[in-house]
C-alpha cells in the first residue's frame, strides 16, 4: 500500500480534489463525499494507466502540501494482482 497527499478546495458550484504528490490525478465533485470518492478511483485509474504503459508510480511525498487547500489527509493506493492473464499458443512457447 502506497499513502499519497489528497487535497480538497471547496469552491461554490463543489469540491475540487486532487493528489498532490501523484501528477494528473485531479476530479471534482458535488460534495466532499463525492470528491474523495472519484478521487480514489482518480488514483487506481492512473496508476494502472503507468503500469500499462511501462511507467514508473510517482514515490508518495509526506512533505507534499498545497496551501490553498481547505482540507490535505491522506489517501492509500492499495496495489493488487489483476486477473488479467494471456495464455499464448503452446507452439509459441520456446
Amino acid at each position: 500500500m502506497l499513502t499519497y497527499k489528497a487535497m480538497y478546495k471547496f469552491l461554490e458550484d463543489g469540491v475540487h480534489g486532487q493528489v498532490l504528490d501523484f501528477p494528473g490525478v485531479i476530479t471534482c465533485g458535488e460534495n466532499l463525499e463525492q470528491a474523495r470518492r472519484l478521487l480514489a478511483s482518480a488514483l487506481t485509474d492512473m496508476a494502472e494507466t503507468n503500469l500499462m504503459l511501462g511507467e514508473a508510480i510517482p514515490q508518495p511525498n509526506p512533505n507534499a502540501t498545497d496551501a490553498d487547500a481547505d482540507l490535505e489527509e491522506p489517501i492509500h493506493l492499495l496495489l493488487t494482482a489483476t486477473n488479467r492473464v494471456t495464455i499464448l499458443p503452446q507452439n509459441t512457447l520456446a
